[in-house]
């Protein structure tokens, strides 16, 4: 299945009336250039699980070190993944895995 198919049905199982109208899921470019995606937690049976950050190529605050970067946290209640411009489908392959682990 594709990272695409599986963030689909991780967000249709989260729709229950408030949390699609409350945050959801974006994803947007950013400058550097690359990808940033930012998944609201609050509501979900994620809210409250622990996610070890995910760093390659990125300094203690996440600022890029070269031309190929990734980093993916959580930051009051919301994951955040972002990335160089061939970085989409891994993001998101980085929060569906640690999603799926986590039964969500």
């Amino acid at each position: 299945m594709t990272a695409l198919a599986r963030l689909e049905r991780w967000c249709a199982r989260q729709c229950n009336g408030e949390w699609e109208h409350h945050g959801g899921v974006t994803i947007q470019t950013c400058d550097n250039p690359g990808w940033w995606v930012k998944i609201e937690l609050k509501g979900t049976a994620l809210e409250r699980v622990p996610f070890d950050r995910v760093a390659e190529n990125v300094d203690d605050a996440n600022f890029q070190k070269g031309d190929r970067w990734l980093a993916c946290h959580v930051t009051d209640g919301v994951w955040n993944g972002a990335g160089d411009e061939t970085k989409l489908e891994k993001i998101l392959d980085v929060f569906l895995s640690w999603a799926e682990r986590h039964g969500s």
